[in-house]
Order: C-alpha cells, then sequence, then structure tokens
C-alpha cells in the first residue's frame, strides 16, 4: 500500500517522474561501463615501461652509473645496456637490460661504504630481574604459540597463534590502523594474487638465481604470484594513473597476507623470525618530485612514533647501497631490541623509490605548469606481525613467565593486561603414520 502510494504521488510531478527517469538511465548507462571496465574476466594493461632514456643511454653518465651498480652489488650492466642502445632489432634485449639498472642512490648514502650509518636510538633498554626468555620458549609455555610438528597442515617455518596471543595480533593491527587513518591514509583492501610482472616492476626481480615469490603459474590461468608486500598490490591498485596536483600525496594503507617463498639458514632468523607468510601493516604514499623527501621522514616519524608508544628499545639505521634492493634511492630500517635473543631485529625498512615504480607502472601527475611527470613512491612497514610480537612479548615478560599487555594496547584486549597460559586442550593438528 505504502509503495503504491508513494508511486501515485510521484505522478501528479511528470517533470519531476522524467528528471528521476534520465538520471536512472544515466546512473545505468554509467554501472554498465563501470562493469565492462571493471569485469573479472578482464586483466588491467600494464603499460610499457619508460625508463629515463635519456640518462642511460648517455654515454657521459656511464661512470656515474658503473660505480653506482657497483656500490649496490647489483646485477645491471651498463655497457650492455649501452651496447643495445643503437640497435633497434635488439630491442627485447635492450628493454630487458635497463630494466635491471637499480635506481640512483642518495649522494649521502653512497659515503657509507658496506656499512650502515646509526642515525639515532629511542627508548630504553629493558632491565630484568631475571632471565628472559627467548619469544618461542615464552609463548610456547604459555600454549599461545606453535610451530613444531604442524607437518601438512603449514609445513616448514609455519606457525599457529592461539588464543591471548592471536587476540594480541588484532590489537596490533587495529592499533596500528586507526593511527595511520589519524595521519590522513586510506584504508584499502588489497589482493594477495597480482600478475607476476607487477611484482617484477615494484623491482623485485627473480632472475638472478633467487626466486622470492611463490609463483602460481602451473596452477593458475595466466601467470601469477602470491603478494610479498601490500606495497605491490597498492602500486597495482594506482597504475595508469594520472593524477591532478591537488591529489598529492596521496596516502594509503593496506592490512594483507605477505607471502615469502624466501628461506634462512642463520640461527637468528629462526622460528618466528622469518617465516613464509604473515600479516603486515603497509604504507604506501604517491608524491610530487619536491616534497618526496618530507614524505619520506613523515613516514619515519610515524613508524618510530607507532613503536615507540609500545615501549619498544629501537635503533633507526640509514642502510647502505647494497642493502637497498634495485627500487629504493634511499631506504632506513628501524630495528627493535629483542631481549630474549640478546640482539636487535628488524621490525620495518621504509624506502624512498622515486620514480622508479612509477616508470615501469605508469603512474604520473600533472604539474601547475602542465608539465606531467612521475610521481615518487616510497613505502613503509607500519607493523609486521611477527617480529613485533617478538619484540613486544620479549621486551614485557615478567619474571613469572607472563607478557604484560602494554597500555595503549588495553582498548583492544577487552581489559585483559596479562596473557597467562591459555586453557586451550592439546590439539592432533594432524594424522601421522611413522614409516616402517
Amino acid at each position: 500500500m505504502w509503495f503504491k502510494k508513494q508511486c501515485n504521488q510521484l505522478l501528479k510531478y511528470p517533470q519531476f517522474c522524467t528528471r528521476i527517469s534520465v538520471c536512472y538511465c544515466l546512473l545505468l548507462t554509467n554501472f554498465r561501463k563501470q562493469s565492462t571496465q571493471y569485469n573479472a574476466d578482464t586483466i588491467p594493461h600494464i603499460p610499457e615501461p619508460e625508463y629515463d632514456i635519456n640518462f642511460l643511454c648517455n654515454p657521459s653518465n656511464r661512470d656515474t652509473i658503473f660505480n653506482n651498480i657497483k656500490a649496490r652489488k647489483a646485477i645491471g650492466d651498463i655497457d650492455k645496456v649501452l651496447e643495445l642502445s643503437g640497435k633497434p632489432e635488439f630491442k627485447k634485449s635492450f628493454l630487458h637490460e635497463l630494466n635491471k639498472i637499480p635506481n640512483q642512490t642518495d649522494p649521502r648514502v653512497l659515503t657509507y661504504g658496506e656499512q650502515p650509518r646509526i642515525l639515532k636510538q629511542c627508548g630504553h633498554e629493558p632491565k630484568f630481574d631475571f632471565k628472559p626468555q627467548e619469544f618461542s620458549t615464552l609463548a610456547t609455555n604459555l600454549n599461545t604459540f606453535k610451530s613444531q610438528l604442524l607437518g601438512p597442515l603449514i609445513g616448514t617455518r609455519g606457525y599457529l597463534f592461539l588464543g591471548d596471543l592471536a587476540q594480541l595480533e588484532e590489537a596490533l593491527i587495529h592499533f596500528t590502523v586507526k593511527k595511520l587513518m589519524k595521519h590522513g591514509f586510506k584504508l584499502v583492501s588489497v589482493p594477495d594474487i597480482i600478475p607476476t610482472e607487477v611484482i617484477e616492476r615494484c623491482g623485485l626481480i627473480t632472475d638472478n638465481g633467487r626466486n622470492l615469490v611463490y609463483n602460481l603459474s602451473p596452477f593458475y590461468e595466466g601467470n601469477y604470484s602470491l603478494s610479498g608486500t601490500a606495497e605491490m598490490s597498492l602500486a597495482y591498485k594506482v597504475m595508469n594513473s594520472l593524477f591532478d596536483l591537488e591529489d598529492l600525496p596521496l596516502k594509503m594503507a593496506a592490512v594483507s597476507r605477505c607471502f615469502r617463498a624466501e628461506i634462512s639458514n642463520l640461527l637468528h632468523e629462526k622460528n618466528l623470525y622469518r617465516v613464509h607468510q604473515f600479516t603486515k601493516v603497509e604504507m604506501f604514499v604517491c608524491s610530487k618530485h619536491e616534497e618526496s623527501e618530507k614524505q619520506f621522514q613523515e613516514l619515519l616519524s610515524i613508524q618510530e612514533d607507532l613503536f615507540s608508544s609500545l615501549n619498544l628499545y629501537l635503533r633507526i639505521i640509514d642502510m647502505p647501497p647494497h642493502d637497498l634492493g634495485s627500487p629504493a634511492y634511499r631506504k632506513i630500517d628501524i630495528e627493535g631490541w629483542m631481549p630474549g635473543r640478546k640482539l636487535y631485529g628488524e621490525l620495518s625498512s621504509c624506502s624512498n623509490c622515486t620514480d622508479y615504480q612509477s616508470r615501469r607502472l605508469g603512474i604520473k601527475y600533472k604539474t601547475k605548469n602542465g608539465e606531467t611527470l612521475y610521481v615518487h613512491t616510497l613505502n613503509g612497514t607500519a607493523c609486521a606481525i611477527p617480529r613485533m610480537l617478538i619484540a613486544l612479548c620479549e621486551t614485557h615478560q615478567t619474571k613469572h613467565n607472563h607478557i604484560q599487555v602494554p597500555e595503549i594496547l588495553l582498548p583492544y584486549m577487552a581489559g585483559k593486561t596479562l596473557i597467562k597460559k591459555q586453557p586451550i586442550a592439546k590439539m592432533n593438528l594432524f594424522k601421522y603414520k611413522p614409516q616402517i
């Protein structure tokens, strides 16, 4: 009855009805366009890279580029690039060699040689009147963590968080996201499966004998891989974009699973420190050229504030050229003191990639005078859960082998102040029959 009454009322005003019909048609047309544009079967076009040919193929820059490659211990060969640059018949090989040339390096960093530069330390080293335990021992005894005998459930370098520790993981995520949104970051939900080519365009080169990604090609139509970090998916999101000046800086954040095929036999990287799959909150920024250094410092400031508010003892390190990776112009790591392990461990990194990624993914902006430039992209870890939990739990453990929840996380822990032994029954995660 109500619907019929409203329709009768509308029919009294034919002009209004006409406007409604026109608006409906426009919306329907727009929806159909969007449906076609974002059809699940349509793969977004990955543009051809636009390298800085004027710089890279200028013989007078040869020594500068060569010395940069050498300092970074990269695989690029500038002499091969120069040799192929005048041979259009070898265009494919030429572009392949161009892609292996790393980004330029901040001149300050080139003076470091092979040693990192400790910029500053933050907080106070925790003191104990007992011998602090290493995370895996502490958390396993509390029945909150499993990493052994997971077998076919997860495989090697896998783990399970249980009870209050799983809740602490969620608390860290919500705490971090809330902080980032106060700094103007827009939260984006990203896919874990993206084209392998996008991963390579972001700077993860896989043809030098090391394969750091899980490729799905044999099992998935097309060439796709599991994303190693949300940075790649966020870059993929803005691929082929042309921003107006007022749109920048574009600040995005994402919570995602990260997949790493890398392995390590180092003793200090055992258990949870280096795993194949973990949760991370990532920051990604697209910036104007003249503001990327400012944005870089802002990301560092956010990281320092996040970690310091959890009462962690930190050191901030400017990384030397050979630790930068291909995309980074400059990279600063923050390491947290892990008392049970009696060493510092990397909690985060922050990189200014200048226009390395944007040239490979077609991410541009218009300047005031109408010139089109490639944005500078930056990324920074806001919270990598496994290593954050190691530093957090080892720092805040008690003499009774419990874990004190940092005060700032209490609102996300339903008032729990201590993580004690969990009342969780022992589980047979899989049936195992020894071979005779």
